[in-house]
């Protein structure tokens, strides 16, 4: 089957163009804005939602990525050979994808009525923030829905074989646009999407996904020492004692 003129601009030209984008807008960043490479917290305008969103958004995040990682980079004949049949993947996936996703959801929603509703929390809320809390949500959103509508309670899809191969051909100079392009349109909508997550993120507040607090390991413990409070020294009982102006000691 022929491809088009437009389906190699969506699944090979914009890919590429995004992470080109990533690539370069991140080394700018790092360049010009590092005082502005920082999650911009908020904690002081408003702590009692934020601790709660937080945890469920970076907990979920980081469980969606290693499912993304097994379902998407490691190729189903590696499963296979191992001895994890299709079946039981396609069941362990869903379940996980869903745990993953109800966080997610959970924290996203949070985080976004803080940024509505609080008004401090608003007043520091840049275009862009909203851009990626929305792209954010579109991701979840057609992510969890073929995980549990498809591959949970329907007959199930097997996006190894025509997402999978697709994307990892994007990083082998030869990407599967056929596969991609004949997927159903909920995963069309999600790697797109996520295509644009990657344009946006060196120029929004995601980037302090890369500072990683790695010195910690091996920084000296912080020292504290305690001390009797004791008052000051009043003038005239030995210690330092008004004097004029002009006047030396």
């Amino acid at each position: 089957m022929n491809t088009t003129t437009a389906q190699i601009f969506w699944w090979v030209a914009l890919p590429y163009f995004a992470l080109g984008v990533f690539v370069v807008g991140h080394v700018w960043r790092w360049r010009y804005d590092q005082f502005g490479w920082t999650s911009r917290s908020t904690q002081l305008q408003e702590r009692r939602r934020l601790k709660w969103g937080a945890p469920l958004f970076h907990y979920g995040t980081f469980a969606a990525i290693a499912g993304h990682v097994i379902g998407v980079l490691i190729p189903q004949s590696w499963t296979k050979a191992i001895g994890i049949p299709e079946s039981g993947y396609r069941w362990f996936s869903a379940a996980a994808g869903t745990v993953a996703a109800v966080l997610v959801i959970g924290g996203i929603v949070i985080l976004a009525t803080r940024r509505l509703f609080v008004p401090r929390v608003r007043a520091t809320t840049a275009p862009i923030d909203y851009v990626a809390l929305t792209l954010l949500l579109i991701i979840v959103f057609t992510g969890i829905a073929p995980t549990i509508g498809i591959n949970l309670l329907g007959g199930g899809y097997d996006y190894r074989t025509s997402v999978a191969p697709w994307f990892r051909g994007l990083f082998s100079g030869s990407p599967d646009v056929q596969a991609i392009a004949h997927a159903p349109v909920i995963y069309q909508v999600h790697a797109t999407a996520a295509w644009l997550i990657w344009a946006i993120w060196p120029f929004s507040r995601l980037v302090h996904a890369w500072s990683y607090p790695v010195w910690y390991l091996w920084r000296p413990y912080i020292v504290f020492r305690s001390r009797v409070a004791s008052h000051p020294n009043e003038p005239g009982t030995g210690g330092r004692k008004w004097r004029k102006i002009g006047v030396p000691y």
